[in-house]
């Protein structure tokens, strides 16, 4: 009876953080730049059952196996594409990005499904790259973010709307001089001088071969830990990735899915609360009137 209670009450906080992490992201249906998050929920190790007792050559028999619960074991980003907003303000910038691979063992380019992955004929999971901006934080530390949403200060410094620095691709602050502020740039990121002249400075757009492994740290940014090995690069000629300006990426998530999830997560909660209650009367009854006997 105890395994079932606790089964329950797993399932309960379970579809809480479920709801958190829709609620998370539907708060954030007008964030530029945000990536959805989806919770993952796995069972809870196997335990195998067996009776004791049985013929002699199989003295423990065993019947079959038992899950002990559900729990929310981890939160997934997904990076597909959001849709482009137009804005019109010249410092507001998006990256649209569709970066491939090639299948090393057939020649052909990968197919990646919606979440951006792709399993081989032999079972390994490949992840599509993805392009970002690359900023720096108040500690100096370098960090990625699909936020295009960019600024100038009065000393020609290029921030984020949180106030970190944008890097170009020497990973070295920009730094506007003799621009009045303004800030052009080309579709490859190439800054521009007022007569529309490559300045040799360009936008830092960081390719992360692994966007799994970042870690999101909030307003819009991620990290990549060293523990994970570098896995990233600067964006090259030949890939499919293009800066828009007057742009910027909105939000990914499907706010009408969410709201289904969101929906199906409450239904889940109130019925193990239901399986709560009912297991709680049943030990009072135990208790309380068989105890007596």
């Amino acid at each position: 009876m105890l395994r079932g209670l606790y089964n329950a009450a797993a399932g309960m906080v379970t579809q809480q953080r479920r709801h958190d992490t829709i609620t998370q992201n539907i708060v954030n249906l007008n964030t530029a730049g945000y990536k959805q998050t989806d919770s993952v929920q796995r069972s809870f190790p196997e335990v195998l059952v067996s009776m004791i007792g049985g013929n002699a050559e199989n003295p423990n028999r065993t019947v079959g196996k038992l899950n002990t619960g559900v729990f929310a074991e981890e939160s997934l980003s997904l990076y597909k594409q959001g849709a482009l907003r137009e804005t019109g303000q010249s410092t507001d910038f998006a990256l649209v990005s569709q970066l491939g691979l090639v299948d090393q063992a057939t020649g052909e380019n990968v197919n990646f499904d919606a979440s951006g992955k792709y399993i081989d004929r032999n079972g390994e999971i490949t992840y599509r790259p993805e392009a970002f901006f690359t900023v720096q934080d108040e500690n100096g530390e370098v960090r990625y973010t699909r936020n295009g949403q960019f600024q100038v200060d009065d000393q020609g410094n290029v921030l984020t709307s949180t106030g970190y620095q944008v890097l170009d691709a020497r990973n070295t602050p920009i730094v506007l001089t003799g621009q009045s502020g303004n800030l052009t740039v080309n579709e490859q990121g190439q800054i521009l001088s007022e007569a529309g002249i490559p300045t040799g400075v360009t936008l830092g757009i960081t390719v992360v071969d692994k966007p799994h492994q970042l870690v999101r740290e909030g307003n819009g940014v991620f990290r990549l830990d060293a523990a994970n090995g570098d896995g990233s690069r600067l964006l090259a000629a030949g890939d499919n990735a293009i800066v828009r300006q007057g742009f910027i990426e909105a939000s990914n998530v499907d706010p009408s899915q969410s709201m289904v999830e969101l929906t199906a997560a409450l239904r889940a909660y109130e019925t193990n609360q239901k399986v709560v209650q009912f297991y709680d009367k049943s030990l009072e009854k135990a208790v309380n009137e068989i105890g007596r006997v």
